[in-house]
Formats: structure tokens, sequence, C-alpha cells
């Protein structure tokens, strides 16, 4: 008697089909990093409050999108729900954001630092889930550690002034923006080649 233990029933490709069909869902959200980073990064006078207000606009858009990209999926077998906790998260982290807009900078801070943790391990759960469907997953679970690396980094030095935690967070915004729009692009020749 064999034992089996409960698997996924995804067949091969459907999570990559699910992910290049909407790989223009995933390029909005890593556009959506870049410009809160730049923002963040040329406009130096910036008071915290703009701030809070940018970063709940920031997480607004990203878990829209995010859950978006859950949701849109043409493939119904394939496992987004990855996708959908990480787009719940950014649009509570959104709401919250804008519900409280005078919030300390030592509460912004944590709540920006469990929030990039957890965006980071759904993220690299799901590149794992991918590893088996596509070459190059590493931009994936590159941007979901630099998410964690940055949310432990927040949570470990919090006494960073308001300067220093600014150019933090646009630095992090640009970088992962960054990776994410590489992602999406690749999804897009992904998604090319399939159809061709």
């Amino acid at each position: 008697m064999s034992m089996q233990t409960p698997t996924s029933t995804l067949t091969p490709g459907l999570l990559l089909a699910g992910l290049s069909g909407n790989w223009w869902l995933i390029l909005i959200r890593g556009i959506a990093a870049l410009v809160f980073g730049l923002l963040a990064l040329f406009w130096p006078g910036i008071t915290l409050v703009t701030l809070v207000l940018l970063y709940g606009a920031f997480a607004l858009v990203d878990g829209v999108f995010a859950l978006g990209a859950a949701i849109v999926g043409r493939v119904s077998a394939t496992p987004r729900w990855w996708l959908a906790i990480v787009g719940l998260l950014g649009i509570a982290a959104g709401a919250l954001t804008f519900a409280w807009p005078g919030i300390t900078a030592l509460v912004l801070l944590f709540f920006i630092a469990g929030w990039s943790i957890a965006i980071g391990a759904f993220q690299i759960i799901g590149a794992i889930q991918l590893r088996k469907e596509i070459d190059n997953e590493w931009l994936l679970i590159l941007s979901g550690a630099l998410s964690v690396l940055f949310g432990l980094a927040l949570f470990f030095w919090p006494g960073a002034g308001a300067m220093a935690l600014i150019w933090l967070i646009a630095l992090y915004a640009i970088v992962f923006g960054i990776l994410i729009i590489a992602f999406a692009f690749r999804l897009r020749r992904q998604k090319a080649r399939t159809t061709a």
C-alpha cells in the first residue's frame, strides 16, 4: 500500500499560463513601485504625512493589481491564492494608511516592515511554485527576498532618521519595481512563445 500525500492538482504550465496571460498586471505593479520610489527619492523635502499618503497609494495600487492578477487569471486551476493574499494585504495596508494619516514614524516603520516581510514571503512561495514551469524564476525570488530583508532591516534599526527612512524606502521601491518589471517582461516573452 502506498502512502499518498495531498498534492496540487496543478498540471505543469497552468501557473505560468495564468501569470503570463496577465503579465501586464504584474508590469503595472512594478511601474507603481518604481514611480513611488522615484517620487520619494527626488522629493527630499517630503513630509512624513505626505510619505504616509504616498506609501498608502502605492500599497493600495499594488494590492489592487495583485488581487486583479489573481482574479482575472484565465486558467481556473491555477493556484493564485498567494497573489490574492498579497493583494488583500496591500489593499488593507493602503486603507489603514489613509484611515490614519497622522500615524507616527515608528508605527509607520513597523507597518511598512510587516507588509514588506509578508509580501516578500508570498512572492517567494509563488516563485517556488513557478520553478518547475519557468527558467530564471530568480527575479521573483530576489524581489521577495529583497522585501523580506527590507522589512527585517526596518524592524532591527527603527532608530534611523526620517530622511534615511525615506531614502531606504525609495531605494527599496525602485529596485523592487525594476525586478518586477523585468519579471513581467519575462512573462510576456513566455506568453509570446506559447501563442506562436
